[in-house]
């Protein structure tokens, strides 16, 4: 058995996986020893000002410290000294000046370089997390994996590996930022715009991912997990509930709109609802639904699994 450790810094969040990762039939099994995250916001202001700010960094490094200090906690335990460790960052690193500067902190705190991986490989990381595990539900191939970020959304089409992917620059922190920041609702006026600038972004998918042969729908990340969870009337959020449920177009349709006609403090009072997601799901949601409308799915294959656990199995 291998130990490992994964770390995804995101635009929104920045999240770790421990896992303990086995030998077996099938390629083995992946046991969670402890998953966590926090919304950090990194990508603040980035799409704006092209750089990372020294708050968001701070709010990053943070809780990479704690992250840090749990890997060694851990680590001791399994009795083998330091565990495998691999750190990436997503969107809002690629698109920043001084990412120079976010590098040298992940340094300092973790002793590895991190990763600042490009769009294909994100959604290639995120499909094998997503998918190793969906065989028992026997669901109809070739899938269709959308990880909804927050700077970016990633779009991979397979079956048992990743055959076109393509990441493209919509995200529920960057179309708030753009579109919705600025209404308690927003306006329709504001929720058309945040729909234009997301159908023609997945027009562009469209002409390099073969989504029209895509058969199941699989959805990833907090805006596509807490729209489930609001779609199951959970009253709080229950990741094993959420994990592997299927909601259809109509149930995404309704939360969608329920979310973007409430006001910040509606939001807010959802007992499935992160208070780090209070002011971008209603744009996360917005994109789901697009998808889902514009290729065509009745329903989306929810997974808790994603690009942490690809990033796990890659240790091996």
């Amino acid at each position: 058995m291998t130990r490992v450790a994964t770390i995804d810094c995101g635009t929104n969040s920045v999240r770790l996986l421990i896992a303990d990762i086995a030998p077996g039939e099938g390629g083995g099994t992946l046991t969670d020893v402890d998953r966590r995250m926090e919304i950090v916001r990194l990508g603040e202001g980035v799409d704006e000002t092209g750089r990372l700010s020294p708050a968001a960094l701070e709010r990053t490094f943070t809780a990479m410290r704690g992250y840090a200090a749990l890997i060694e906690r851990y680590g001791a335990r399994a009795g083998h000294g330091p565990i495998k460790t691999r750190v990436v960052a997503t969107s809002a690193t690629r698109d920043a000046e001084n990412r120079a500067d976010f590098v040298s902190g992940v340094v300092d705190i973790f002793g590895v370089v991190p990763e600042v991986i490009t769009g294909d490989e994100e959604a290639e990381l995120s499909f094998i997390g997503a998918t190793r595990e969906l065989a028992a539900l026997r669901p109809a191939r070739p899938y269709l994996v959308v990880d909804i970020g927050g700077g970016s959304t990633e779009f991979v089409v397979g079956s048992s590996t990743a055959d076109a992917a393509r990441s493209i620059d919509i995200g529920c922190v960057r179309m708030t930022e753009r579109h919705l920041k600025d209404g308690d609702p927003p306006s329709p006026q504001q929720i058309s715009g945040a729909a234009a600038d997301i159908d023609a972004a997945l027009a562009e998918v469209r002409r390099t991912v073969p989504v029209h042969e895509a058969r199941t729908l699989v959805g990833l990340a907090g805006s596509v997990t807490t729209v489930a969870g609001i779609a199951l009337g959970l009253p709080t959020y229950d990741s094993s509930r959420i994990h592997l449920s299927r909601i259809t177009a109509t149930q995404v349709h309704d939360v969608t709109r329920r979310l973007l006609h409430a006001t910040r403090a509606e939001r807010a009072e959802l007992g499935v609802m992160h208070p780090g997601r209070v002011d971008v799901i209603g744009a996360g949601a917005l994109i789901l639904d697009r998808i889902m409308r514009e290729y065509g799915f009745g329903a989306v294959v929810v997974s808790e699994h994603d690009i942490l656990d690809g990033l796990a199995w890659s240790l091996v």
